[in-house]
């Protein structure tokens, strides 16, 4: 029987963990490692938590402060009170970073946290220096029939019911090549399915699919004027959606959301897939690169 929470059933980060007591209540973790003149907010993805960025914290705190979150409702965070959304991720981030008091700090977004960059840009146009973006979500469009559809497989039901096979499967795709050092989130994403706040888990999953589609952001690309560098994955297996933009490629949708953005770089790794900062672990060097003066 189901008798600790997710927070107590995946392992102890790497890092010390410290908490912020948001104005909504809740409760959000995040590390704060290094130091330097810029500080680096990063934002995990879609089912991820903070290791997530691990390999990258180990090679920008050398450089920069690095405060790396877990989204509500993700890892050690507490689950908000009322539906998921984007909009609200994104104003978690800026309440940690005004509490904080960190002035001109850089965004670092990785896939959905990548659109939950995007929309806390567009909530605070002056609050952040620099924005980098890893594999966004976000730049790719749906009708409306396909943003139906796509909520209509991505259900609680459907992440209460994975088998492991499945997640081993679906874990496999975020990859050109997995490296063995991604196990371990794999082994804490099983061990979840026993915590007693696992069913929240589960629909806050589905929620945040469903508020990625329905709180676009690519129309309102054009608003950033924040010096941007976008990153893809020749090989991401997820983004476009094979089923539904089957005639599209990872460059084309790259290149669109880059051509809207006003002062954006758009570098494309080869031989990469979807979850960049382990797949593709020097992508450090090309994000010193993009902050060096």
């Amino acid at each position: 029987m189901a008798q600790n929470s997710i927070a107590e059933v995946i392992r102890d980060y790497s890092y010390p963990v410290q908490y912020l007591t948001m104005s909504n209540g809740g409760r959000l973790a995040y590390l704060d490692e290094g130091e330097g003149d810029l500080t680096l907010v990063f934002i995990h993805g879609l089912g991820t938590h903070i290791p997530a960025w691990y390999p990258t914290i180990d090679s920008l705190k050398e450089k920069y402060r690095c405060i790396v979150v877990d989204l509500p409702g993700y890892g050690k965070s507490s689950f908000l009170d009322g539906k998921a959304s984007i909009g609200r991720y994104a104003s978690a981030v800026v309440e940690l970073v005004k509490e904080k008091n960190i002035k001109n700090p850089v965004l670092v977004g990785h896939s959905m946290g990548g659109q939950v960059a995007l929309t806390a840009v567009l909530q605070e146009p002056d609050m952040f220096e620099k924005l980098v973006l890893l594999a966004p979500a976000g730049f790719e469009t749906f009708t409306s029939d396909q943003a139906t559809w796509l909520k209509s497989v991505f259900t609680p039901a459907s992440v209460l019911n994975s088998t492991e096979t499945q997640l081993r499967a679906n874990w496999g795709l975020n990859f050109y090549s997995m490296p063995e050092n991604v196990q371990f989130m794999i082994e804490d994403r099983l061990a979840m399915g026993d915590a007693e706040d696992f069913e929240a888990y589960a629909t806050n999953i589905a929620e945040s699919v469903a508020a990625m589609l329905d709180e676009p952001v690519y129309d309102r690309l054009s608003e950033i004027n924040t010096e941007t560098l976008v990153v893809y994955g020749e090989n991401d297996a997820l983004i476009p959606n094979k089923y539904l933009n089957p005639g599209l490629t990872t460059k084309a949708v790259a290149e669109a959301g880059v051509k809207k953005l006003p002062n954006a770089s758009l570098y494309m790794i080869p031989e990469c897939g979807h979850f960049i900062a382990y797949d593709c672990p020097a992508v450090s060097e090309i994000i010193i690169q993009f902050l060096s003066p």
